[in-house]
């Protein structure tokens, strides 16, 4: 009896130890084998040939030392990872079989061609499956063919990524087995088929992209799960199910069919975004009962009819984006309820009507878009009640009447425009006169039926970057009062009735032609250009205003004549080198570029001033210079950097004129978070650029100085971030040619007394000649460069965008975020890396005590967009123009959980 219960025992030891058994009978060696047969049909684009070249026959016994490859305690392979290695070759070599305890299996980053063979299924213990492209936009793995039905077999998989690749076919319903699944990603492929029911059934998946393929059908019911997916179809009225849904985005997508009634069953929604689709029909009225909504966005569809009175119930509504549609009736009064509106956007749809009276009473209201419609009648007086409104379009419609004197209330106004409709009447004074106007940045009153002059009081918009009042019925002189809006960059006064002298002082001192076009009452003086008069002019002075000019005209005959002569002299020595010269033979003729015409000092002043740059003036040094500080005897002070290109023989010789037309370029910027660029100069073999000078300095130096405890909180943080995406929003997009700065970082954002930022250096990168061998990769500072530099010299403005994202981490945490970034390039792409379970609070800088309530809103907002900003692949970066209007906008209504409790994770999810 005894010896049948241990035989028994030794039975059931054994069977199950049989796993055991077949799992060691393939050995290390034999492993190894495999490997470097299937390295064999690899390649690499890499210098030297190729990483892998510890995958020998002589280091066979080494196989857990191998590059990439981690084994288990028995000495078998767990984990490949070739990731970011840009290896070429297929799957077809690789034998599967042989690897049962792979754990961790990452090709992402390659370019890999070919299937992915049915024999995956054999890996049986996966938990990672990474054959996407999260490093490159361009070339990348392109594993083509159907994702195997197979990979259903891999119970334990985790994390599935094939992303960017050219898959075709269906989704796989065998993906349903796999309930472990936390993250698939299967976006920019071919698949074509419909969303499995089945995927349903992966009830702790937590990241779902299935992006820019071509899926039809109806979405499944497990939409609860989905976050910013593409699919195409209809939206079934089975959504109605899902009564505990908070957040509901399929923004962008091929959507189409009408939008269900059922949606207003979504009671608990906070957030609905159905832009950028097909959807056809008219708005429920039904979403009237989403009484928890704060932010709903149906733009860029083709809804039609009118919008639902309902819309009014909607009280916690926030944003409400209906813009770009087919929208026809009128405007509902009901809306003037929605007293919690920041954002209102019904632009470019076939509206009529009036504008209600009642949206004046939409006190928190910040951005009114109304343009491109067809609405008539006045601009209600009570839109002077938004005294918050910062961004005010009505243009393009049939609006008549006046400029209702009430305007002058909108206390924050940074754009107005009014253009394209049909309004009478004079330019109202009253617009400038109201302090808090002449913060207005853009103004644009054209194709109207405005008459009476120009007023002067236009010169107290301090601020103004551009004016637009051609195709209109105005008179007189322009008044000489404009000359000196130093802010001004744009300015249309053609087609309309003006009289008098052709400006030609200050600001229109070389005016485009253009801009005067279609007033045939405008002159010019037979002797030549207008002379420029003080309105205090006597015969005095005026003798020496035409001392003046005969004096400025001779210098200019003087300098033309020189400028001849040294291009002729330029072009004799530059025959074996085009348009490249050597700055030790020719700077010491170059003379001074002082472009700003406010300036009133010169460059012998500046020198006087810092004792021939001696060294107690230096305030700073970089990679390109060094920075000196002028006292200069009017009290202004400048700040002065050096760049010196004869000392070294590292430094390049300089393209004059490439070098010209970028400071004059830089020179006609105008922004208040852009520091002023005077001009150049050059003297003994040096260059020097002119700068306004901050007295606060460097924002790195605020942020690990003394002030980043006692002045730099949270308000002021935020704020220093959004002033720099407001400057690089404005050298991206409204710019012509953009400007790519090439160099942001925290010494290169200097602070007014304020703290107000202001982006320094700009193009100073890009004004050096990259000849010589030693500079060509200097396009930016180490620990701000974008990854794709490392591969590709090509600058865009992404990579401005990513150099944003980690000053704006390092404002907010008090220190650089180089594990961060650093882990984005080398870690595994896991749901749940190390970082990606950090929590906020304890990444934030620990100096200050964590934010509460709105700030801590704005802070979060913050870290969301700037994680977003890192992001690897520079096509999923969004542009500095959408990070600015998001961080203007505060759009984030609430916090996704307590402050204490998020993470890392959960902010780039946001």
């Amino acid at each position: 009896m005894q010896l049948k219960s241990i035989t028994f025992l030794y039975m059931l030891l054994l069977l199950s130890a049989l796993p055991l058994i077949k799992t060691t009978s393939i050995s290390p060696r034999k492993q190894a084998e495999s490997l470097i047969k299937w390295k064999d049909g690899l390649s690499s684009s890499s210098w030297p040939p190729s990483p892998l070249n510890s995958w020998s026959l002589t280091n066979l016994n080494t196989l857990c030392n191998w590059t990439a490859i981690v084994c288990t305690k028995t000495r078998t392979v767990s984990e490949i990872n070739l990731s970011g290695m840009k290896m070429y070759g297929t799957l077809a070599l690789f034998d599967f079989s042989l690897f049962p305890d792979l754990t961790y299996f990452d090709l992402n980053g390659n370019y890999f061609r070919g299937h992915i063979p049915s024999a995956i299924g054999n890996l049986s213990r996966l938990t990672t499956l990474d054959l996407g492209n999260k490093f490159y936009e361009e070339p990348h793995n392109q594993f083509t063919g159907p994702i195997p039905d197979s990979i259903g077999l891999i119970s334990g998989l985790q994390h599935i990524d094939l992303s960017w690749n050219l898959l075709e076919g269906k989704i796989p319903p065998s993906i349903g087995q796999l309930r472990e699944l936390q993250y698939l990603d299967l976006s920019l492929n071919s698949l074509n088929s419909s969303v499995p029911s089945e995927l349903g059934l992966c009830t702790n998946l937590s990241h779902l992209s299935l992006s820019s393929n071509k899926l039809n059908g109806k979405l499944p019911l497990f939409l609860s799960k989905l976050k910013n997916n593409s699919f195409s179809g209809t939206i079934s009225a089975e959504i109605g199910l899902l009564t505990q849904l908070q957040y509901l985005s399929l923004y962008s997508n091929e959507f189409s069919g009408e939008l269900p009634n059922e949606m207003g069953d979504l009671m608990s929604l906070s957030t609905l975004d159905l832009g950028m689709n097909h959807l056809t029909g008219e708005i429920p009225q039904s979403l009237g009962k989403l009484t928890q909504l704060q932010q709903l966005y149906l733009d860029d569809n083709h809804l039609t009819g009118e919008i639902p009175q309902s819309l009014g119930k909607l009280t916690q509504l926030q944003q409400l984006y209906l813009d770009d549609n087919h929208l026809t009736g009128e405007i509902p009064q009901s809306l003037g309820k929605l007293t919690q509106l920041h954002v209102l956007y019904l632009s470019d749809n076939h509206l009529t009507g009036e504008i209600p009276q009642s949206l004046g009473k939409l006190t928190q209201l910040q951005q009114l878009n109304l343009s491109d419609n067809h609405l008539t009648g006045e601009i209600p007086q009570s839109l002077g009640n938004l005294s918050q409104l910062q961004y005010l379009d009505l243009s393009a419609n049939n609006l008549t009447g006046v400029i209702p004197l009430s305007s002058s209330g909108m206390l924050d106004l940074k754009q107005l425009s009014l253009s394209n409709n049909n309004l009478t009447g004079v330019i109202p004074t009253h617009l400038f006169l109201a302090v808090g106007l002449t913060g207005l940045v853009n103004l644009d009153l054209s194709r109207n039926s405005l008459s009476g002059a120009i007023p002067s009081e236009l010169r107290m918009l301090t601020r103004l970057l551009s004016f637009n009042a051609s195709h209109n019925n105005l008179s007189g002189e322009i008044p000489s009062a404009l000359d000196h809006m130093l802010s001004l960059r744009s300015y249309d006064f053609s087609y309309n009735k003006l009289t008098g002298p052709f400006p030609t002082c200050g600001i229109f001192n070389k005016a485009p032609k253009s801009a005067f076009v279609g007033n045939h009452g405008l002159w010019s003086h037979a002797e030549g250009l207008t002379e420029c008069k003080s309105s205090s002019t006597n015969s005095k002075s005026a003798n020496k205003n035409i001392v003046s000019v005969f004096l400025f005209s001779f210098l200019g005959f003087a300098t033309v004549a020189i400028a001849i002569a040294f291009l002729l002299m330029f072009h004799k020595r530059s025959k074996s080198r085009p348009q490249v010269i050597k700055t030790s033979q020719n700077f010491e003729d170059y003379e001074s570029m002082i472009l700003q015409e406010e300036v009133k000092f010169t460059f012998r002043e500046v020198v006087k001033a810092i004792d021939d740059f001696h060294e107690k003036h230096c305030i700073g040094r970089g990679g390109f210079g060094r920075v000196y500080k002028a006292e200069l005897e009017s009290g202004q002070v400048v700040a002065v950097k050096r760049l010196n290109t004869n000392d070294s023989n590292d430094i390049p010789a300089i393209n004059l004129r490439s070098f010209e037309n970028e400071i004059r370029t830089l020179t006609t910027i105008r922004h208040r978070n852009i520091i002023r660029l005077y001009g150049f100069s050059s003297r003994r073999g040096c260059i020097f650029l002119l700068y306004e000078y901050l007295q606060r300095g460097s924002l790195g130096k605020a942020l690990y100085g003394v002030e980043g405890v006692t002045e730099l909180g949270w308000p002021t943080r935020v704020k220093i971030v959004q002033g720099l995406a407001h400057a690089l929003s404005y050298l991206h997009h409204d710019c012509s040619p953009p400007i790519v700065h090439r160099d942001v970082t925290v010494n290169n954002v200097l602070l007014e007394q304020d703290f107000e930022p202001r982006l320094s250096d700009f193009g100073t990168a890009r004004l050096l000649s990259i000849d010589s061998s030693n500079w060509t990769n200097i396009v930016g500072s180490l620990g701000y460069m974008a990854p794709e530099l490392a591969y590709n010299m090509q600058v865009t403005d992404k990579c401005d965008v990513y150099s944003f994202g980690v000053v704006a981490l390092e404002v907010m945490m008090g220190r650089h975020p180089g594990d961060m970034l650093e882990s984005q390039l080398s870690e595994p792409s896991t749901s749940m890396n190390e970082n990606a379970e950090l929590l906020l609070k304890d990444v934030l800088d620990q100096r200050l005590e964590p934010p509460a309530n709105e700030l801590a809103k704005a802070v979060v907002l913050v870290m969301s967009i700037a994680l977003a900003c890192i992001r690897t692949r520079p096509g999923l970066r969004p542009t500095m123009h959408f990070v600015s209007q998001k961080l203007s906008a505060q759009s984030l209504s609430c916090l996704p959980e307590p402050f204490g409790m998020l993470t890392i994770k959960k902010l780039s999810a946001l």
